[in-house]
């Protein structure tokens, strides 16, 4: 991999690379370059007779995505590239697009193509131009509604080239997996257009938890974010993993900083510290690090000129990822450190006022997170309101064992005033939390991030009087046969009564009556219920938990799959058969 080849002539150079390497690889089966060309022309001779300039595009396969991205660019389309398929986001996207690509829902017939021939043949692509605006992609929405942040094909084409020169000779010609999202600037960069252009093998399918980890004995990249990171299970350290995992080159991490004890249990367990990659989705990358016991700098990328403004210690910087030369300023303060390497000391986009005080959100989750009680912790500000005359900070709180266990013992209040206590030394009482929320892992979206519009919903009070029969439910991720929710489960849920008394858990048939009724809400599920297979409840489900459910419809099987998980470990999780004629979705 020493000569870097161009994102932007990848193509237009096809028949010139040959290559005996797959493509890509989907349930165990490699697909061929001729396969990828062939996608991509199909796609492409459908665009170019397609009206309007800009289309959206998902799809969960990154083979599939691959090859309708690129044909998109050879017929001179603009790609808008959404987190999801939720109807809100449709919403907002039909405004903005002419057409759809991939996995929408029906309504808005996204377009097709008839199968394409896996022939070598000559396809006649053209080189792309640096210029074009090939793309649209959206920020998280942190700390509003996302953004639309378009980028030239130049820009991406420069990141593809920065993270070969500094990476490339390290991974070799490894294949790559993800626990991340493509439709996401990270994982788009990471786990499509970098290795499709340096021919490294990508693997269709995304993993959604690292015991998934099938590299067959073939070197591997793993592309992953902190949210996976931090949950990784101990188990992977077996002797039964090992060989596995001795083929993995390296790790690579975004989307927030790793805690450094989180780095070193991922070098214990994976055999490497993660590359951790700080940048954003206007900037594109800016620099990365691989955390050791006693540096914890970031380096900045080649291609990337910075400085350090005066004031606030702002990072500003100026680089070929950007849409031009000009110097951008970010958010972090920073403190330099020599010519290449500085490090972040905190966001002054999280500085807000109480009552005319600064207060540093980001100080408030440190205090937080240095007390035993804590494993993880996130605050807000909370506005006045009609029914909150005064603004005041609001804590979501992932308990530790020693936390759970004086909740258990002692109850809310004695654990927020400890909380509170342990914060007093070091924090303004105006700042002080004056609303807790305690949490079994927080919401995380599908770039794994924790967005304040999710924080805020978990303060909305319960619409109902009477005792609850479900729990509170959000859609995290969705595609056509698969979906993640979200559920809490409140505290006084009716089916708590009696199961048990002095210890309450959530009964094995109400958790399989939920899979039931969400997997009839999101699938065209066959009428009749036939039986279970497979069904373990591993770890007890108690009032106030938060987990998630992913369900996952097999239209061959006429079967839902479903596990029921949260940070602890997986809850339950078992197939669902049946039959009978199919209902119309």
């Amino acid at each position: 991999m020493s000569d870097p080849r161009n994102l932007l002539t990848l193509l237009s150079e096809s028949s010139r690379c040959a290559d005996e390497r797959p493509f890509a690889w989907r349930d165990g089966r490699a697909l061929s370059w001729d396969y990828f060309l062939a996608q991509a022309a199909a796609w492409r001779n459908m665009l170019a007779r397609q009206p309007g300039s800009r289309f959206a595009l998902y799809s969960s396969d990154s083979a599939h995505f691959a090859g309708i991205l690129f044909g998109a660019w050879q017929a001179g389309k603009t790609v808008c590239l959404p987190g999801d398929v939720l109807p809100s986001t449709c919403a907002n996207l039909d405004t903005l697009v002419d057409g759809y690509l991939g996995e929408f829902p029906a309504q808005y017939a996204p377009l097709t193509i008839a199968a394409a021939s896996e022939q070598s043949v000559k396809h006649d692509f053209k080189a792309l131009q640096p210029d074009f605006p090939g793309l649209v992609i959206f920020t998280s929405g942190s700390t509003g509604e996302p953004q639309a942040v378009p980028k030239f094909l130049s820009q991406l084409a420069t990141e593809v080239a920065t993270l070969e020169q500094l990476f490339g000779e390290r991974i070799g010609d490894a294949g790559i997996f993800a626990t991340v999202s493509h439709q996401h600037i990270y994982g788009l960069l990471f786990k499509v257009l970098w290795p499709v252009s340096q021919r490294r093998a990508i693997h269709a399918q995304q993993i959604n938890f690292l015991e998934e980890l099938r590299p067959a004995g073939r070197p591997f990249v793993l592309i992953s974010s902190p949210a996976h990171l931090k949950r990784l299970p101990v188990e992977l350290a077996s002797a039964q993993n090992a060989s596995s995992l001795a083929a993995m080159r390296a790790i690579f991490s975004s989307g927030g900083p790793l805690p450094p004890e989180v780095a070193a249990e991922a070098g214990r367990l994976l055999g490497s510290v993660p590359i951790e990659v700080y940048g954003s989705s206007e900037t594109g990358g800016v620099a990365w690090r691989q955390r050791s016991s006693d540096d914890d700098s970031w380096q900045v990328m080649p291609a990337v000129a910075w400085r350090v403004a005066a004031g606030q210690e702002l990072l500003e910087i100026r680089s070929p990822h950007l849409p031009d030369m000009e110097w951008h300023a970010m958010a972090d303060q920073v403190q330099a450190l020599d010519q290449r390497r500085f490090r972040l000391q905190g966001r002054v986009d999280r500085i807000v006022k109480v009552e005319e005080k600064r207060i540093s959100l980001d100080a408030l989750e440190r205090q937080l997170k240095a007390q035993a009680p804590v494993a993880d912790a996130k605050v807000l500000l909370l506005d006045q309101s009609a029914s909150r005359p005064r603004q005041r900070i609001a804590a979501f709180v992932v308990l530790s064992a020693v936390g759970s266990q004086i909740l258990a013992a002692q109850g809310k209040l004695a654990l927020n005033r400890q909380l509170r206590d342990g914060m007093a030394h070091a924090v303004e009482p105006v700042a002080l939390p004056r609303s807790w929320r305690y949490l079994e892992a927080l919401p995380l979206n599908a770039q794994g991030k924790t967005t304040r519009a999710d924080l805020l919903a978990l303060l909305e009070p319960p619409v109902a009087t009477k005792r609850p029969l479900l729990p509170a439910m959000r859609v995290l991720e969705q595609d056509p046969l698969r979906i993640l929710l979200e559920l809490a489960v409140p505290a006084d849920l009716l089916y708590f009564d009696g199961h048990f008394a002095e210890a309450p858990i959530l009964p094995g048939v109400v958790q399989v009556d939920w899979a039931v009724s969400y997997g009839r809400a999101y699938f065209p599920l066959a009428p009749q219920f036939l039986g279970m297979q497979a069904l373990k409840f591993q770890r007890v489900i108690t009032p106030g938990m938060v987990v998630q459910l992913e369900l996952q419809h097999d239209l061959q099987k006429s079967s839902l799959s479903f596990r029921m998980f949260s940070a602890a470990g997986q809850h339950a999780g078992g197939r669902i058969v049946f039959g009978g004629a199919h209902v119309a979705g």
